[in-house]
């Protein structure tokens, strides 16, 4: 498969890494698209390839077409525009689906490529863009097993740990569990390093003592320093953040759970894009407690 020619559609902060990365790594990039127009002839004339302006031209272009999107609407566009879509004379295709969706759109994307005689599957993303540039993403695969077999060289190229999880739709969940999870141990990590800072307490010691203790996490490490020093540098968006919760609150919902933590969190990334930080990341959620950031309710 690293013979294959390979599109991206939505090449952002993640999807220009990730075709960096396959460059290096001798895959064959032959079209990027992305709805910045001006962003993918960049990135196309850096990695020697072309920036079709269809996305019907991409597909005719490669052979595995990576997606990057945004949410479900930016999906929604590339896949069933009647006007321009990836699935226009798609078969043989396979579509490997990067974004965080839910997981009804993923397997209506799923129907939608076997109907045109293509293949899909949804490569949820743990981990940021760093990750991506060097090629140590956490994959979480849904989809057909020997669609997965069959794309291994490439997930392992943006992966050392590609997990295959299930039938399409499947992935999804866990991915939105995933960041479920993140996005409350954040919130809550804003606020303790919030109340110690007001209480005076030094927070280069509280995050030592943190770490040793029930109070570390995966998000102390990465976003601890960030928000006592308010470097909120993007690497995962505030407005993502609310976008994944309320795919996993919309989950709950379904099954009539009530997660009261869930929503809390959500709504605390909700505020940060009405106060216009939803592209600050998710560790700006600390300017919403700590004392005297202008972000924080009077």
């Amino acid at each position: 498969m690293n013979t294959s020619r390979i599109g991206i559609v939505g090449v952002g902060r993640m999807g220009a890494n990730m075709a960096r990365r396959l460059k290096d790594r001798g895959f064959v990039l032959t079209a990027i698209y992305d709805v910045d127009a001006t962003r993918a002839q960049s990135l196309a004339a850096e990695l020697g390839a072309v920036a079709p302006t269809s996305l019907a031209a991409l597909t005719a272009a490669a052979d595995i077409v990576l997606t990057v999107v945004t949410d479900d609407a930016a999906m929604q566009t590339i896949f069933f525009d009647p006007t321009d879509s990836l699935l226009a004379d798609a078969a043989g295709r396979v579509f490997l689906n990067c974004a965080t969706l839910s997981p009804q759109m993923h397997l209506a994307v799923d129907a939608a490529c076997a109907r045109a005689g293509a293949s899909a599957l949804e490569c949820c993303m743990a981990s940021s863009i760093t990750q991506a540039r060097e090629g140590s993403l956490y994959l979480m695969i849904g989809g057909n097993r020997a669609v997965y077999e069959q794309a291994l060289p490439v997930l392992e190229a943006l992966s050392t740990s590609p997990r295959y999880v299930g039938e399409a739709g499947e992935a999804a969940k866990v991915k939105a569990l995933v960041n479920m999870v993140m996005n409350i141990n954040t919130a809550g990590l804003a606020e303790g390093l919030g109340l110690a800072d007001a209480l005076g307490l030094d927070l280069n010691m509280i995050r030592e003592i943190f770490g040793q203790t029930g109070a570390a996490s995966r998000v102390l490490v990465t976003d601890g320093e960030d928000m006592q020093n308010r470097d909120h540098t993007c690497y995962f968006s505030a407005a993502h953040a609310a976008k994944d919760s309320g795919i996993a609150l919309a989950l709950a919902g379904q099954t009539g759970l009530s997660l009261p933590l869930a929503a809390a969190a959500t709504a605390q990334f909700e505020r940060m894009q009405q106060l216009g930080l939803g592209e600050l990341d998710k560790s700006g959620i600390a300017e919403l407690t700590f004392l005297g950031r202008s972000a924080r309710p009077a």
